[in-house]
């Protein structure tokens, strides 16, 4: 059964990053939903989301703090997490997610790996390879 477009929410403080963000999810066919903090995605609630993009670097919870509250509540939800310091990118803590980028971050390579992760999810757990 098909459920329409896969929801990827979009977690960023900085409003620039959320609505380009949100274009060029939306023109890749996916639908967008924006959050300028941790908590007010947690307020809106996990369930309906496909995929997770979250900045490292935000003020109160920060994405690493997100990314480990997210795996404990929805494990099976592939996170990505970006930073615009790459110092922070290449940090043991950046295990274990989807994946991380450093901003800029090139919008192809992002779509093909939200793509991978979505295909693995939407064909089945069961694929061999």
């Amino acid at each position: 059964m098909t459920k329409g477009r896969p929801v990827v929410a979009v977690v960023d403080d900085d409003p620039r990053l959320l609505e380009s963000l949100e274009d060029l999810l939306e023109s890749a066919g996916y639908a967008a939903r924006s959050f300028s903090s941790a908590r007010s995605l947690l307020v809106s609630g996990l369930s309906g989301l496909d995929v997770l993009i979250t900045d490292i670097g935000m003020p109160g919870m920060d994405g690493f703090e997100l990314c480990d509250l997210v795996k404990k509540v929805r494990p099976d939800l592939p996170v990505f997490l970006i930073t615009g310091r790459h110092e922070i990118a290449d940090a043991d803590r950046a295990q274990g997610v989807s994946g991380c980028f450093r901003k800029p971050f090139d919008a192809k390579v992002m779509l093909a790996a939200i793509g991978n992760v979505l295909g693995k999810s939407k064909n089945g757990d069961e694929h061999e390879g």
